[in-house]
């Protein structure tokens, strides 16, 4: 039997692990992992740590020997399985490298299934780092109790994208054109567009004419207004997907 927790298991550090986990197993968790809880958190003996897979869900296990540079964790047994997570995807088109990350953090959090990485005529910034842009997304999960984590796909040029996409899924383009009054009512459009979805979110200065027309010729396009305000590339993001949770999500679950 482990050792009665010094705290409560809810405070107990909380992290992502590549690995397929189960009850009782053992984990020797090394490199940032290690560091995180052997500097950081001053981890001792016994204490508890909650792991999570991205495959079967969250566990809670505890320390059982303790490194210089890793550490050894029993799996006490499952808190929760793997979260059901609606099927969102988002495409957004690079912007400045913290602002793109927070997306990333942001569309975590609130539940997408995947990202992918869009380069349009006006991206400037196409040198994503996969590996860093990752890194934020599963500190945004190890931080808001996610136990799901959205696929991040390779940068792809737009016209690339439109030319492979699958015909089941609609593609919620978000286009500050639309000024009339109630067109492309985003709450109409996904009351008559239930399913796979998307959402896409153009560039700082948004999508070039040919562009614009490109997207509307796709017959799974559904061209959509995000208020009466123009908004930047990263609040669009975020707005989009919070329309979207409450209107097909799981935010009334």
């Amino acid at each position: 039997m482990p050792a009665t927790p010094a705290y409560p298991p809810h405070s107990a550090p909380r992290l992502y692990v590549d690995v397929e986990l189960s009850e009782g197993a053992e984990i020797r968790l090394d490199g940032s992992h290690a560091h995180y809880l052997l500097k950081v958190m001053r981890i001792k003996q016994d204490q508890p740590v909650k792991l999570f897979d991205d495959r079967t869900g969250e566990y809670l296990a505890h320390v059982t020997m303790v490194g210089k540079r890793d550490l050894i964790l029993l799996i006490d047994g499952k808190t929760r399985e793997r979260e059901n997570v609606p099927d969102l995807w988002l495409l957004a088109a690079p912007i400045k490298k913290d602002r793109y990350n927070w997306i990333a953090e942001k569309a975590t959090e609130l539940g997408i299934t995947k990202m992918i990485p869009i380069q349009t005529q006006r991206t400037q910034n196409t040198g994503i780092k996969p590996d860093k842009l990752r890194a934020h997304m599963i500190e945004a999960a190890e931080q808001c109790e996610r136990t799901a984590l959205p696929e991040l796909e390779p940068l792809i040029k737009l016209e690339a994208l439109l030319d492979s996409w699958p015909g089941d899924r609609h593609l919620f383009f978000a286009d500050e054109r639309i000024h009339e009054s109630g067109a492309g009512s985003f709450r109409k459009a996904l009351v008559a567009h239930a399913g796979p979805a998307a959402l896409l979110i153009g560039p700082e200065g948004g999508f070039s004419d040919v562009e614009n027309e490109m997207i509307r010729a796709l017959p799974q396009s559904v061209p959509v207004s995000l208020g009466p305000r123009i908004l930047r590339a990263d609040t669009a993001a975020v707005a989009a997907i919070s329309l979207w949770m409450a209107g097909r999500g799981d935010w009334n679950g």
